[in-house]
């Protein structure tokens, strides 16, 4: 545990108890904080309870004269599309509101450190697509390589479950737009933005809020080195906003759209194969196209991603090379789950906007593409579909999912329907792809529970 720092015999209010915010409450505890706790949902309040917390609700500012900060959860809204009442009333007396991410970034150093020959660091990534697969690889670079460190954040761990960062440590955080819009203390040491997409519009009031949400990993004192994707406009713009120059290594530029070129420092895939340029000549080049684990280039992308960020730690290229090759991928997430009569399942459940899901379809060939859900805002004509050969809808909104479709699409509306189909109809040489390009709300509680569906029902076939 992260025992938080500053807030020592204050009383703070935690609102919503699930993964984040009862770890928030037992590391406020262990800081020597009173943490007075709430959560709607009675379950989650008993837990706490169980616990020994105090919980009671928030109704009016008065209830916050004595509460020195609110520690907000990431699932509830403090702006848009509304304020939770009870972030409006802290809002209104003046409370400053902040997250489980903040109170980590002000309490992780502590006066231990001072003993250390080498200071632990803190690795943040974020974007829209790839954050979880990034984190995961650069955690696996870092073990390959002997390296301690910790996995933590939006995927793993909560932050305040860590524990004390030892000598030469790293530790390695996903931060979703939820977490980095509110966290009043956002100090990494290096600090990745993968790249950006429509996605979570209504939580941040459009696309120059959901954007405004990950550059704050970048403003708020700033990484000393920054690992920028370049291939949309906005990062782009945030690379050149961080970039003192042309030459400034400081930023590490990546893109898999094209060659990059200048004096700076650079990381790209083009054609399968990574390749590194400093000073405008090149470092090292990995054949990607040999690395099972990361197929396709959105992975390319991670790689690039993973790649550079450990170099900027002062990981060689042979070492990171030899990671890439034992990195098995996350469940979830361009996820081989087996092959029968040459036939390969491929469970990307995680594609759960337009955006991830034609990077999954741009990775394979002759797709059976089984698709569908509660369909995100911004519609599906961004999706290029030329390696599809049939669509099997699902979701309770089937129907209308498939008629959007620019392909042949059956209407399947459940998984057990839409892989028995896609099974029927598959020949060898074709992947049975679940990319659902769609929350998965309509009928899973949770993406991951879509993927293990999806797994299950290919299993009874393999």
């Amino acid at each position: 545990m992260i025992p938080v720092r500053g807030l020592q015999n204050h009383t703070v209010a935690v609102l919503g108890l699930g993964r984040s915010g009862l770890s928030a409450a037992r590391a406020l505890a262990a800081g020597g904080a009173t943490a007075i706790c709430w959560d709607d949902n009675p379950a989650a309040k008993a837990r706490a309870e169980a616990e020994g917390f105090i919980c009671q609700p928030f109704k009016s500012p008065r209830d916050f004269d004595e509460i020195a900060r609110l520690i907000v959860s990431p699932g509830i809204p403090h702006l848009y599309p509304d304020p939770n009442p009870v972030v409006a009333a802290a809002l209104e007396a003046g409370v400053p509101v902040d997250n489980d991410i903040g109170l980590f970034f002000q309490s992780f150093a502590t006066d231990a450190w001072a003993r250390f020959d080498v200071a632990p660091r803190v690795v943040a990534v974020t974007g829209s697509n790839g954050k979880s697969t990034t984190s995961a690889l650069i955690h696996h670079i870092l073990e390959h390589a002997g390296r301690p460190c910790q996995l933590a954040g939006n995927i793993g761990r909560g932050v305040l479950d860590l524990e004390p960062p030892v000598e030469g440590e790293v530790v390695v955080l996903e931060l979703s737009s939820y977490q980095t819009e509110l966290a009043r203390s956002l100090t990494p040491d290096v600090a990745v933005f993968t790249n950006l997409s429509p996605d979570h519009l209504d939580r941040h009031g459009g696309m120059g809020g959901y954007f405004a949400a990950k550059r704050r990993l970048f403003a708020e004192g700033g990484p000393d080195r920054a690992v920028i994707g370049v291939d949309e406009p906005e990062g782009r713009y945030l690379a050149g906003q961080l970039s003192e120059g042309r030459a400034d290594d400081r930023v590490i530029r990546m893109s898999v759209d094209r060659k990059l070129t200048g004096p700076g420092w650079q990381v790209f895939a083009r054609k399968g194969f990574l390749s590194e340029y400093r000073k405008g000549k090149q470092a090292a080049s990995i054949d990607l196209r040999q690395v099972p684990g990361l197929p396709g280039a959105h992975n390319h992308q991670n790689a690039c991603a993973g790649y550079a960020v450990c170099r900027a730690l002062g990981l060689g290229p042979k070492v990171i090379e030899a990671a890439f090759h034992s990195f098995g991928g996350l469940p979830h997430r361009s996820q081989l789950v087996g092959e029968k009569d040459g036939v390969r399942f491929v469970n990307d459940s995680k594609a759960t906007n337009v955006d991830a899901a034609a990077k999954a379809l741009a990775a394979f060939e002759n797709i059976r593409w089984i698709c569908g859900g509660l369909e995100k805002e911004g519609g599906l004509a961004a999706l290029d579909t030329a390696t599809v050969r049939k669509a099997y809808v699902i979701g309770r909104e089937a129907a209308g999912f498939a008629l959007k479709l620019p392909v042949e699409a059956e209407v399947c509306t459940t998984m057990a329907r839409a892989v028995e189909q896609a099974v029927a109809e598959a020949e060898p040489g074709d992947v049975v792809l679940l990319a659902p390009a769609a929350a998965s709300f309509d009928q899973y509680d949770n993406f991951e529970r879509r993927g293990e569906d999806f797994v299950a029902e290919v299993a009874r076939y393999l």
